[in-house]
């Protein structure tokens, strides 16, 4: 089964020193395309979560055909991140196997600190507003 195969790859991970998370994308035919664990510590880089690997992999080797028909299988409920690297490289589905909500009852004190953040207002107000909106207006169709 993926999903057993997923938290096999977080075991790996976590013995390996790493944060415990692994993900595989499975192809339209079910067959496995690619693994990946996390190597956040190993690698000293904070953005090596399996999930995001798998997306930025799957942008760069996959025909947005083959994407939309692939599934992920990961051992967490991918984060912020990685669930729009996700979304912008076009995979087909997610299935995972611990959600964000039970990752974080595991997790004493919760999790990482909230950052605060503010628009505008205080900062330019419209006149920034009406930059930013034409610095991107027309970029999407």
């Amino acid at each position: 089964m993926s999903l057993r195969r997923a938290v096999e790859l977080a075991r790996e991970a976590r013995e390996s020193g790493n944060p415990p998370f692994g993900s595989l994308l499975v192809g339209p035919d079910g067959r496995v395309l690619a693994e990946e664990r996390n190597t956040s510590v190993v690698d000293d880089d904070i953005t090596a979560h399996p999930e995001l690997k798998l997306a930025r992999w799957a942008a760069r080797e996959l025909s947005p055909e083959v994407a939309a028909g692939t599934t992920m299988f990961t051992s967490c409920q991918p984060c912020g991140m990685c669930a729009g690297a996700i979304e912008r490289s076009g995979l087909g589905r997610v299935v995972f196997a611990l959600s964000g909500a039970q990752l974080g009852a595991l997790k004493p004190g919760g999790g990482f600190p909230a950052v605060p953040t503010e628009g505008p207002d205080g900062h330019g107000g419209a006149d920034v507003l009406a930059e930013a909106r034409a610095a991107v207006e027309g970029y999407y169709r």
